[in-house]
């Protein structure tokens, strides 16, 4: 179940973050000054292919594969970074999503989930690429 980190790291210049995490997820929720989610991201499947989705207002969706790295013979573990992936099954992840939050702010639950029921409806290949 996602359980809320009491202090995350702020990021100068980015609305306050909110984070939550499992051993299998992560979520990051970007809060205004109004107290309104500006944004989020699901980082799922931690320990097998790893892939975050992110949310943005006035952006859209962006679905991505995290390289952790690794991997690279004779070579230093790299920087973990995010490439585009295009496979999302945003009912799966739902579901998910909707089993892991049973614990946390219902008004993010809902937010959330209400983007992931819209994601079907907006081009995220349009957004490809980094925020």
């Amino acid at each position: 179940m996602l359980k809320e980190i009491e202090k995350p790291r702020q990021v100068q210049g980015e609305p306050r973050r909110r984070w939550f995490e499992d051993s299998e997820s992560d979520l990051i929720v970007w809060i205004d000054n109004g107290e309104v989610i500006a944004g989020f991201q699901f980082c799922y499947g931690k320990g097998e292919v790893e892939r975050a989705l992110t949310w943005k207002r006035g952006v859209g969706f962006v679905h991505e594969c995290i390289d952790d790295g690794e991997g690279r013979p004779f070579h230093h573990k790299s920087t973990p970074i995010l490439s585009v992936d295009g496979n999302f099954d945003a009912a799966t992840v739902s579901n998910d999503f909707k089993k892991r939050s049973i614990e946390i702010d219902p008004n993010i639950t809902l937010f959330v989930l209400n983007r992931l029921a819209d994601y079907g409806e907006e081009c995220p290949t349009k957004n490809a690429g980094h925020l």
